[in-house]
């Protein structure tokens, strides 16, 4: 027979429960009772049900302490402690939420307290997003449809953007690491001015990597600013509140990064007809000054004939020197409109070109590998689309290979 102290049966014990995983993270639902805050700021309280009670601590920095009042219906997250010296089991509790949520759901909560206290989600930190920029980091899967739709939101809108696309899969357990080193490299690469993070709708278990911590740090660790568009409107992820702006979809993000070329035009156009205004002024107050010289000369120096002519080839000379700048300027003006002009997708159509796409999904035919014998295809030309049949297909043609979408700047 092997007899033991009572020290070393509650050393065991401590360590048994030390070593087991489940009891060293658990969500525990109960009534609370018996609360007291000590000097220090500690809670004690007991959490207990019909049949049972628990010793519960809560530390002073402990989240949703708060919710500790006598009769409330709490779920309390924690670890199971042996007291050597009482000889107690606590729960050693560091966060707190209202009963009735569930295991993701009361993760979610106890994540989003404790990085808002770390201070991820200030506004003050959250950087504004560049007016025209020249490139775009797009993180997502390019197998959805949400690629597609960002690619076509920025065709329309600025086509003068570059974008890079990292692709990760946006669910999952491979989705995690994915979507860290997704982000890390586009930093690496420093070409983006703005980085997209995107995926399409789905369930609470479907969006869960963008409510993973690594996901939350590796977006605040960005020196780039990050929009995320995750799922629908009313979805709600950790990724949207360390972001440092949150879209509906990933369609409103396109146009949050992007501004509209119309607008562009039309801005051009007024300043162009506010530098021929302000040019003509300028010149017609030239002409009065030089006019009233002119007559002070000629009636108090009436003799004055060569400095006459000397004032007359100034006039003349500044005329010409204005003129010439106006129409320097209106040159580079028509020049822009004419860029831009070419950028309008309808102009290349004109030019013989067609947009090619799937029949069934809609999806934009780049290559002939990505079609087989027998696919329908939907063909659109400038004055309207039919339909045709895939047949044979011809052999291979080298086409230098690009891994980003390019575009032409704005402004030389």
């Amino acid at each position: 027979m092997v007899v033991f102290t009572v020290g070393q049966v509650a050393q065991y014990i401590k360590q048994v429960l030390s070593k087991d995983d489940m009891l060293q993270d658990l969500w525990i639902s109960g009534e609370v009772s018996n609360t007291r805050i000590s000097q220090s700021g500690h809670a004690y309280f007991t959490i207990k049900d019909d049949t049972s009670q628990l010793r519960c601590i809560m530390f002073r920095n402990g989240l949703g302490m708060d919710m500790l009042t006598d009769g409330a219906a709490i779920t309390s997250h924690g670890y199971l402690s042996f007291y050597n010296a009482r000889g107690s089991l606590d729960l050693v509790t560091d966060a707190v939420v209202a009963d009735g949520l569930g295991p993701l759901s009361l993760e979610f909560e106890r994540l989003k307290a404790s990085l808002e206290k770390e201070g991820l989600f200030d506004n003050s930190r959250k950087r504004a997003l560049p007016r025209f920029p020249s490139t775009i980091g797009l993180v997502t899967s390019p197998q959805g449809a949400v690629y597609h739709d960002i690619c076509n939101v920025l065709a329309r809108r600025y086509p003068l953007a570059e974008i890079i696309l990292c692709p990760t899969t946006v669910q999952g357990n491979e989705a995690e690491n994915g979507i860290r080193r997704a982000l890390q490299f586009l930093n690496d690469d420093g070409r983006s001015d703005v980085i997209i993070l995107a995926r399409g709708g789905g369930s609470l278990e479907e969006l869960w990597p963008f409510n993973l911590e690594s996901v939350a740090r590796a977006i605040y660790a960005s020196r780039i600013p990050v929009v995320s568009a995750i799922g629908h409107e009313t979805d709600f992820t950790i990724a949207d509140l360390v972001a440092d702006v949150r879209a509906a979809t990933p369609s409103a993000a396109a146009e949050l990064v992007s501004p509209d070329k119309t607008t562009l035009q039309e801005s051009l156009n007024r300043l162009c007809e506010r530098l021929r205004s302000k040019t003509n002024a300028q010149l017609a107050e030239h002409k009065l000054e030089l006019a009233e010289l002119v007559s002070c000369l000629d009636s108090g120096l009436p003799n004055m004939d060569m400095q006459r002519r000397e004032i007359d080839d100034a006039l003349h000379q500044m005329t010409v020197l204005f003129s010439n700048n106006v129409n320097a300027r209106i040159v580079n003006i028509k020049t822009t409109e004419a860029r831009l002009a070419v950028l309008n997708p309808v102009s290349t159509l004109k030019r013989g070109f067609s947009v090619v796409e799937k029949l069934e999904k809609g999806d934009l035919i780049y290559s002939p590998s990505q079609v087989k014998i027998g696919d329908g295809l939907r063909i659109t030309a400038t004055d309207g689309s039919y339909t045709a049949i895939v047949g044979t297909r011809s052999k291979k043609i080298k086409s230098p290979s690009s891994k980003t979408v390019s575009g032409t700047r704005l402004f030389d």
